[in-house]
């Protein structure tokens, strides 16, 4: 029978049965040639060209071998760090996604025999970070891009100065707590009077002591009386001074902390970002995207402002755009973490810029050295 003509119903129907996964043991991966069933691939195997590949690989088995492996590896990798990025992952989630692609290369071509004996090689050869558990086999990509490493360098300084930030603040918190203490001390100290023995001519009066033969006894009460006024009045302003100046300092490192929402994940929906990586071409290297949709905490789908090309990407992936002074921008981590602003300047040495929030309870202030990474432009 001979073959069924352009766009006829037969054509059409041979069209539709071909799509998709179908069974591997009716698949020639030398000719990279899949049958519909057992009596296709018969006919296959006895076929001229068949037998020619056959031929060529029986010179070299190991070099074919190598060249499928290889293959294999590098779109298992690639797949694993686009999907994926450095998450944690069982091992057979990625095969699944990797084998549902129509043209991948089949494991029984490769020099391993199982996925686990996948895995564990690339565990070896330092590709990923692997580790058994009672579920299977997981799997840890390991990025080794200059532009990846450069901005974890970046974030990991950023963190080690908070640190910095943190601790100071807590010394002084320390130091003022210690003050405050000492200060209280002195004052109970100040308050009490050793008491004094009666003696001839001489009487004791609350630690106040007198001569009685040489004042009179209106003059010895307003002696007394003066003398209450004065350690009372010193002793509590001193306590309510000190006891205010340190429960105000306390009360707002609280609120300093509570307002601190610094997070390893940033991204927002509408959005300009930038595509930062080189593994998907020239084409999407350095192009602006806007975020449509963040499908969970590292990963979004962008869309590109130049040839609308919808890309599902890691925050690994993307920086943030840094827009012309006057234009709005939203604040992605950071005290004032989701919150709409106006950049006012930015300040080139330090890499940070000066923002006008414009929303909130705080609109209309001003808060200066915002890094860079911390906010983007609006779209």
């Amino acid at each position: 029978m001979g073959k069924a003509e352009f766009l006829t119903p037969k054509a059409i129907a041979n069209r539709i049965k071909a799509k998709g996964l179908q069974k591997l043991r009716w698949y020639c991966q030398m000719c990279q040639k899949q049958c519909r069933d057992e009596n296709g691939f018969k006919c296959h195997c006895m076929s001229e060209s068949h037998q020619r590949q056959l031929l060529l690989a029986s010179e070299n088995p190991r070099q074919f071998m190598d060249y499928f492996s290889q293959e294999f590896k590098n779109d298992f990798l690639e797949l694993l760090r686009r999907r994926f990025g450095t998450k944690r992952v069982h091992n057979n989630i990625v095969y699944n996604e990797y084998i549902s692609n129509r043209e991948h290369v089949h494991m029984n071509a490769t020099q391993w025999e199982t996925l686990t004996d996948f895995t564990k090689w690339v565990g070896r050869e330092g590709y990923c970070k692997v580790d058994e558990t009672p579920k299977g086999w997981y799997m840890q990509y390991i990025d080794r891009d200059p532009e990846t490493i450069r901005r974890q360098e970046e974030l990991e300084k950023k963190k080690k100065q908070d640190l910095d930030d943190e601790e100071r603040s807590a010394k002084f918190i320390e130091d003022q707590v210690r003050r405050g203490r000492e200060g209280r001390e002195e004052v109970s100290e100040a308050t009490l009077f050793p008491p004094t023995p009666l003696v001839a001519g001489i009487k004791s009066v609350h630690g106040f002591s007198v001569n009685v033969s040489s004042l009179a006894p209106n003059a010895l009460q307003a002696a007394v009386s003066a003398k209450r006024k004065e350690s009372g009045h010193s002793s509590e302003s001193k306590g309510k001074k000190k006891k205010s100046a340190l429960d105000e300092i306390i009360e707002m490192e609280e609120q300093k902390k509570k307002k601190s929402t610094r997070t390893d994940h940033w991204l927002q929906p509408n959005i300009v970002v930038k595509v930062i990586t080189k593994r998907l071409g020239e084409k999407y290297h350095k192009k602006k995207g806007i975020i449509q949709e963040v499908l969970d905490k590292y990963t979004a789908m962008v869309k590109l402002i130049d040839s609308g090309d919808k890309l599902k990407l890691d925050q690994s992936h993307l920086e943030t755009v840094i827009p012309a002074p006057g234009k709005h921008v939203l604040v992605l981590n950071g005290t004032y973490r989701e919150t709409t602003a106006i950049l006012d300047s930015i300040n080139e040495k330090s890499f940070s810029a000066k923002l006008i929030l414009d929303s909130g309870h705080l609109k209309g202030k001003t808060v200066d050295g915002i890094a860079y990474e911390d906010f983007s432009k609006l779209a």
